[in-house]
């Protein structure tokens, strides 16, 4: 279905939209590596502006941080430095190590969920699901405030995300071995029945009207529950892109967001233009993420453009070629292309990891080195 202009449209320029950044951090004990539930203590010794842009999580294990809305990467970049420093500062003083990894690597002693209303609702609906261990993603919010566009962006959106979730895999340990996947974060969620790729909606009230449904069937307790991996945020006038790990480094972070957020720019202007989403099934859709989610950049991903299977790098540099000249309007291309040979050379927070694992085969050295590439600036 063809967008059609709203109010929103008298908005003189879309050249420069906002971005913001949610990351959730596991809080883990500096000699076993396991879970430590100490998430209150941490958000109690915050203070000032650093206090107000941190959030309870549903796991004691669990600290959310969250940028304002920003105009350019260095302001992001600062805040996400300011916000990481900070919790360390009082992970530490709670006796844990804050860690940017996407999935519990090796064991979480207490499930509880924090003392919520909400909390304790999820727990009776969904059960053991609600009490996996936990697991850690980054979210990006794009400033896009006329809903009918949000929702057209999503639809695009479908045959990019298993490109940008296969660049933020970080998690490929579990249980304190290597699980096969690069992202073990992304298996563990398939057992929430509101989480997975996003679904073609033809407009904004098809959206709502879905989710109604969903949530009078029970499935979700509310809109806030869409899950969806691209989703017109249910708190603020975004799309966030929500399909990644948490990422082990600030320049991983900012590079997703740069790359999400030109990859907006980039589809909300072939909505007004009248291009039209790519149809893909489903069940594609679903493997394509599997693969991303298996493989990293390591190996190769679905095309779900014109079909088969490309190598994860031959992809990034399509993704590329799409969203150079937004990147480029943003002034963030040459930020992006170093950070793209950095990741490159270095490989993904999961290719780092196993990189570890292997030369030192002691799971503790792993977190060693995820906690001090989180802290560093």
């Amino acid at each position: 279905m063809a967008y059609r202009p709203t109010v929103a449209d008298t908005v003189p320029d879309l050249s420069t939209l906002t971005l913001g950044v949610e990351e959730e951090y596991l809080l883990l004990d500096p000699d076993s590596g396991r879970n430590l539930p100490v998430a209150d203590q941490v958000l109690a010794a915050l203070r000032g502006p650093v206090r107000d842009q941190s959030r309870q999580e549903f796991r004691h294990s669990m600290v959310e941080m969250v940028t304002p809305a920003c105009a350019d990467l260095g302001d992001l970049r600062a805040h996400l430095v300011t916000l990481r420093r900070s919790a360390v500062v009082a992970a530490a003083a709670a006796g844990a190590r804050l860690v940017a990894v996407g999935a519990t690597p090796i064991a979480e002693p207490h499930r509880t969920v924090p003392d919520e209303p909400r909390y304790h609702a999820m727990s009776r609906r969904y059960g053991p699901v609600a009490h996996d261990p936990a697991v850690c993603g980054c979210h990006v919010h794009v400033g896009l405030p006329d809903r009918e566009l949000a929702v057209q962006v999503c639809n695009h959106l479908r045959v990019w995300l298993p490109v940008v979730q296969a660049i933020t895999t970080n998690s490929p340990l579990h249980d304190g071995s290597d699980t096969g996947h690069a992202s073990w974060r992304s298996m563990q969620l398939e057992r929430w029945p509101s989480i997975g790729p996003t679904p073609y909606f033809d407009s904004a009230a098809d959206y709502d009207r879905t989710v109604d449904e969903l949530i009078a069937a029970g499935i979700m307790l509310d809109a806030a529950m869409v899950y969806w991996y691209a989703r017109p945020s249910s708190a603020y006038p975004t799309v966030e892109v929500r399909v990644g790990d948490v990422c082990p480094e600030v320049d991983d972070a900012v590079l997703v967001a740069a790359l999400v957020r030109s990859l907006v720019a980039t589809l909300a202007d072939e909505v007004r233009a009248g291009v039209t989403a790519p149809p893909v099934r489903d069940c594609l859709v679903a493997a394509a993420h599997w693969r991303a989610a298996h493989d990293g950049l390591d190996g190769e991903l679905i095309d779900l453009r014109g079909g088969g299977t490309q190598p994860a790098w031959d992809l990034v540099d399509d993704l590329m070629a799409v969203i150079a000249p937004a990147l480029l309007r943003h002034g963030d291309l040459g930020y992006v292309l170093a950070q793209l040979a950095r990741l490159r050379r270095d490989g993904t927070g999961a290719t780092r990891q196993r990189r570890v694992w292997e030369r030192t085969g002691d799971l503790r050295a792993v977190i060693d080195d995820l906690a001090a590439r989180t802290a560093a600036g």
